[in-house]
């Protein structure tokens, strides 16, 4: 959003926010320009739904709600995105995910180009909620252009919603190089970084378990963690953590400005998530200097991978029984592999940093050449 207010593109935003945070910062805009819709009071008694099912707040999950709920959703979403086209009047409609919300718009402005931009959540959610996927599938079929992370989702938005390649863009993700860089780096050896949600899906139990192994050959490691979670999971997953200090750290939910100066002093990120649309912040972090270590995910094969290779180590699935649940009986390997993964990769800092040497690596997923890809969409739905 910035990018575009920066290419001259004026702009409202159209947001679903908890009933405490009424008034939310997006992008730079005035207040004026941002329309919330809270959640959490009258019709919408409910936590705002999440796009996963763990997310650093409370929400609800799409697969919980009853019919009542989904009808206030549905209606609730149809009455706000309405009354902003009345008094906006766009050009141009950008919906993130393929999910409910992008289904809908379509019915009040069905004149109106609609760009929806696909973050692979929609498509995972579809597999937890298949009593909403085909109502999904029809309502988002009939937008006008989308935007994916990497041709892996391409091809999977051709086979869910019949549609043309054509109609699909390739855009990647950003990152703030202002924010992300190796300037004032103080690198702790034997000092990990995880950033993410307190959950299962992210692989964060076995990285602790993992650490504790590791911490047996290397008395000096610290795991630092940035992120948060609610719920029953998050909550114990936030104990063990805390019995684990001094050997991990919690920050707890940071701004951008904060994680990259703990980036910036840390040796190794770790992302074990057994799902990840496009992991943006492993770029984050090799722009902050550090070595990259992370699950050979699909979305990184497709779209990360020849470019963060020579600083990234792998390591290699469990077998999953849903979108990102891993098969019991290949954890203690795994966490095993995981161990072996970060104790060559903290032996490898010592060639350098990694960071320094590629420049041009990063650029293409700088904001600005995202926004450009993005703006090429906007145009060509225009017309």
């Amino acid at each position: 959003m910035r990018a575009a207010g920066r290419a001259g593109w004026e702009q409202r935003v159209v947001v679903g926010t908890p009933h405490d945070d009424p008034h939310p910062s997006v992008g730079g805009l005035t207040p004026a320009r941002i329309h919330p819709l809270r959640f959490g009071f009258g019709e919408l008694d409910f936590p705002l739904p999440g796009m996963s099912d763990v997310m650093p707040y409370p929400t609800s999950r799409f697969s919980s709600l009853d019919r009542r709920q989904l009808r206030a959703y549905r209606d609730a979403w149809r009455e706000h995105v309405g009354s902003v086209i009345a008094s906006f009047k766009p050009d141009l409609i950008h919906s993130h995910h393929v999910w409910l919300l992008s289904s809908l718009v379509k019915d009040v402005a069905p004149d109106v180009p609609v760009v929806t931009h696909c973050h692979a959540t929609g498509l995972r959610q579809m597999v937890l909620c298949p009593h909403l996927a085909d109502e999904v599938r029809r309502g988002c079929s009939r937008n006008d252009r989308f935007l994916v992370l990497h041709s892996g989702h391409a091809d999977a938005l051709v086979g869910e919603l019949e549609i043309t390649p054509e109609c699909i863009h390739v855009v990647g993700m950003g990152y703030q190089p202002g924010v992300f860089h190796t300037r004032g780096r103080s690198t702790t050896q034997n000092r990990l970084i995880y950033a993410g949600k307190y959950s299962r899906a992210k692989g964060l139990p076995q990285l602790l378990d993992a650490v504790e192994r590791l911490a047996e050959r290397r008395p000096g490691l610290v795991l630092h963690v940035a992120g948060d979670g609610a719920g029953p999971e998050a909550e114990a997953l936030r104990r063990r953590m805390a019995e684990m200090a001094p050997r991990v750290v919690m920050h707890g939910q940071v701004d951008q400005e904060t994680l990259a100066e703990l980036m910036r002093a840390s040796s190794v990120f770790v992302l074990p998530s057994f799902y990840e649309g496009l992991p943006l912040v492993l770029v984050e972090a090799l722009a902050c200097g550090c070595r990259l270590v992370c699950n050979d995910l699909t979305s990184l094969r497709e779209g990360l991978g020849p470019q963060l290779d020579p600083v990234l180590d792998r390591v290699a699935l469990p077998r999953l029984v849903g979108p990102d649940v891993p098969h019991a009986d290949d954890l203690p390997e795994y966490v095993r592999a995981l161990e072996t993964t970060l104790d060559a990769a903290l032996d490898q800092l010592a060639l350098g940093d990694p960071a320094q040497s590629m420049p041009e690596r990063l650029e293409p997923f700088t904001w600005d050449a995202v926004f450009r890809r993005i703006e090429g969409a906007w145009n060509d739905a225009i017309g």
